[in-house]
């Protein structure tokens, strides 16, 4: 850490976003960050798992759409002890004299919510988002920014043209220096953002020959509280204030090397998901040193019983009978039953268990019970919480579909989605 600088001088704040309509129908019901990601945890738990195992003790996290169960999820998990400062604190969106709407944008939501930062004795604020999977020691970054004596660093990352043009694209001077930022340039905007690395070869389209923002800024308190005054509510961070901010401050760029993937679409999230299940996946959740913490739940073991089950995480309460799994993540509390086959797919869990009687009644009326039903064939599709797969069920998208909404379920870039509480009837074909 920086000689004198400490990250109790550091206010954290986490952006819990919008709507999250490319997500849909997975945020139909809840927030973004709150989405479950692989099989236990919720996105927003990396974010802030970040900011613990980086020694930052006090952490905002702003939310507007859908916010139930994040907050729910937040308020069971990051407790501290009575005698400790340390928080992780929801700040929804809310009604004040001066303001009776929902928030405009990411900045107009740290411009309202400045009411709540200004009391602590904080000079550094370091902004996040809440929907991204990285493993980062923030601690660098502060470091960085500090020896710099920058207004406003940004955390940014290689990428190739594929990915860039979703993303905020810096060019830099040889002293790390922001000289231009551009927000999801296309065509022409973002060819002259392109800068050559060694080996990349300039006719790689998929070489990784642009530096793209992560969306993580650490602030100087005096130069944020500035630059917020200075813009519209309108437009967010990448839109109007990080571009304003080149052209009249000191902004650096820390380089960051590692994995991150920005889950902002129902592919990104399922390749994301699945990638962990590889035996040696570029975002590991077994590094001894930097957990990711979720909410402590007093679940038995998983059952596994008469399965063939390869390259896949399974998780804490699951009952898993005579069933075939290649390549998937089954989340807490999922019941398979007997020749069920499934197959790069996502299966969410559960809320609850369900007893002998109520399973006995399920069957009784011919309804699915909780979970997959015996013999189902499910391949390249994410099963969200709570959902009935009736026995005999095939969802295969033999088709090919790219994108279509259906009848209790839904496909987005060819991937099937059933969502919260669905009910898929015995012998559905989809």
């Amino acid at each position: 850490m920086h000689e004198g600088r400490s990250t109790k001088e550091v206010l954290a704040i986490i952006l819990g976003g919008g709507q999250g309509a490319r997500l849909f129908p997975l945020t139909a019901r809840r927030a973004k960050p709150a989405i479950p990601l692989a099989g236990k945890y919720r996105i927003i738990d990396v974010a802030v798992s970040n900011c613990i195992n980086s020694g930052l003790d006090k952490v905002y996290i702003l939310t507007q759409f859908n916010t139930a169960s994040l907050h729910r999820h937040i308020a069971r998990t990051y407790r501290f002890s009575g005698l400790s400062r340390a928080f992780v604190d929801i700040l929804p969106t809310e009604q004040t004299l001066e303001h009776r709407d929902w928030f405009q944008s990411t900045t107009d939501a740290v411009r309202r919510a400045w009411r709540h930062f200004d009391p602590w004795e904080a000079d550094t604020y370091l902004i996040l988002p809440g929907d991204h999977l990285y493993r980062m020691d923030y601690r660098e970054m502060l470091h960085y920014h500090w020896e710099t004596g920058a207004d406003l660093t940004l955390s940014v990352t290689r990428v190739s043209e594929a990915k860039a043009s979703a993303c905020g694209v810096v060019r830099l001077d040889d002293r790390g220096r922001v000289r231009l930022y551009r927000e999801q340039p296309r065509g022409e905007a973002l060819t002259e953002m392109r800068t050559e690395h060694p080996g990349d070869g300039a006719h790689q389209r998929d070489a990784p020959a642009y530096w793209a923002s992560m969306d993580i800024y650490v602030f100087k308190k005096s130069v944020l509280r500035r630059l917020l005054d200075e813009t519209t509510p309108l437009f967010d961070f990448g839109m109007e204030l990080i571009p304003r901010a080149v052209q009249m401050c000191d902004v650096r760029a820390y380089r960051f090397s590692g994995y991150w993937e920005k889950i902002g679409t129902i592919g990104s999230f399922y390749r994301a998901n699945l990638d962990l299940v590889g035996p040696e996946p570029k975002f590991s959740l077994y590094d001894p040193h930097l957990p990711i913490y979720t909410q402590p739940r007093w679940l038995p073991p998983a059952k596994i019983r008469q399965c063939e089950i390869t390259d896949c995480l399974v998780a804490e309460g699951s009952i898993l009978w005579g069933a075939r799994l290649h390549q998937c993540v089954v989340g807490i509390r999922t019941r398979i039953e007997p020749g069920a086959s499934l197959e790069r797919v996502i299966v969410m869990g559960a809320s609850g268990f369900q007893t002998v009687e109520e399973i006995e009644a399920d069957r009784r009326q011919e309804r699915p019970i909780l979970g997959i039903g015996q013999g189902a064939i499910i391949r390249n599709a994410i099963i969200d919480r709570n959902a009935r797969i009736g026995a005999g069920a095939q969802i295969i998208n033999e088709a090919g579909i790219d994108r279509m909404d259906g009848q209790g379920y839904y496909i987005r870039e060819g991937i099937v989605i059933i969502p919260q509480n669905a009910v898929i009837p015995p012998g559905t074909r989809i």
